[in-house]
């Protein structure tokens, strides 16, 4: 157990922890932004009267790419049980088929850019003149901005120092969450969690094991996930793994895999293809989960009796771990004990650490992504 609220399994134990703890202790001595981002004391860049103009509304919508809106989905998904509002996410290039609803949209409009060209197409196309309108970007030129201050709408600005892929516990994802009636002081875990010896020791020994993982070629880390809720939440881990540490020929592929149903798709390949994956298991403890009809099932399959949904899944991924086990195949285990804001800003910052580690050990900067403008660049070309 690393906190209350996350019992975490661990890689097997690797040899030569010292030079990852060495290296995790120099990077929380550093003075740096997003540390503090994701600390209580850290101060939005947004005020109170943001959130009680429109801490009514209903109808919300979130516009953005990649970091900028995968966060606030982790967010709504994972919690959803304790919102009640209705949240739209546009985070990609698709047909617009239904009309706006009369009462019209709250629209947040992220980029830190301001000039991301999948979020000016969407914000042209979405926004309406109807509409409440609040942007967060960086307060330097930019389209979006223009576009702001043309509507006469709120600007938030972005802090210039956090990468899209970090700003889940900065204004970009705790504004979105505080429209969602959640408290973003509740997500903000990091100063309890640099004080906590099994929560640092679980990052040392788990980034130790997943370099030894890739020195022997095991590129691809596959996410075994048991919680349909907590999807959103590996579609963030995906880019965060994969663009912080995609560089220079180096990097790890994240794959996420849906339990059970993928029991009867590539589970085969997992347990007898090539030996190129390590695995993360994912488990959340729910407790509200419908229960089976025992008088229903035959005879054959009364072992099921009223078991919860939840309570097979529980089974299936106990049953999967003593599989790999015995086949040597590596994994480790998150078992979720309580879905809340807590916990969600624990795993937020664990797997930030986590990346961040691994970016110093393999000697690539995980803050850029410079090869992602290139394509940005080309697509410019062509409309000349």
């Amino acid at each position: 157990m690393i906190t209350k609220n996350i019992f975490l399994k661990s890689f097997p134990k690797k040899n030569n922890e010292k030079k990852i703890k060495k290296e995790l202790n120099l990077i929380l001595d550093e003075e740096n932004e997003l540390f503090r981002s994701m600390s209580k004391k850290y101060h939005d860049s947004y005020n109170s009267n943001i959130i009680k103009k429109i801490c009514n509304k209903r109808n919300i919508r979130l516009i953005g790419m990649g970091g900028s809106i995968l966060g606030s989905q982790a967010i709504f998904s994972f919690l959803k049980e304790k919102i009640k509002k209705e949240i739209h996410f546009i985070d990609n290039l698709k047909p617009l088929k239904k009309k706006n609803k009369k009462g019209g949209f709250t629209n947040i409009i992220i980029s830190k850019s301001g000039n991301t060209l999948e979020t000016i197409s969407n914000s042209n196309i979405y926004i309406k003149k109807k509409d409440n309108n609040i942007f967060i970007t960086e307060k330097k030129p930019s389209y979006l901005l223009q576009l702001a201050y043309r509507l006469k709408a709120e600007i938030v600005n972005h802090n210039n120092f956090i990468g899209g892929r970090y700003s889940v516990l900065s204004e970009v994802g705790m504004l979105p969450a505080e429209l969602m009636g959640l408290s973003p002081k509740k997500f903000r875990q990091f100063d309890s969690l640099v004080k906590n010896k099994k929560f640092l020791h679980s990052l040392v020994r788990n980034t130790n094991s997943i370099l030894h993982y890739l020195k022997r070629k095991k590129f691809n880390s596959v996410i075994i996930n048991y919680d349909y809720r907590s999807d959103h939440l590996f579609q963030w881990y995906q880019q965060l793994v994969a663009e912080s540490l995609g560089k220079k020929g180096k990097g790890i592929l994240p794959i996420i895999s849906s339990m059970p149903k993928d029991n009867h798709s590539v589970m085969q390949l997992y347990l007898d293809g090539f030996k190129k994956n390590f695995f993360t298991f994912f488990f959340c403890n729910d407790k509200n989960s419908n229960r089976l009809n025992k008088t229903r099932l035959f005879d054959n399959y009364k072992y099921l009796g009223s078991s919860k949904i939840n309570e097979i899944m529980l089974k299936q991924k106990k049953a999967s771990e003593i599989v790999f086990a015995s086949r040597n195949i590596p994994f480790r285990s998150f078992t979720i004990r309580n879905r809340k804001e807590e916990t969600l800003g624990e795993l937020f910052c664990y797997f930030i650490l986590e990346t961040i580690l691994l970016g110093r050990a393999l000697n690539v900067n995980p803050f850029d992504q410079p090869s992602v403008e290139l394509i940005k660049k080309e697509t410019k070309k062509l409309f000349y």
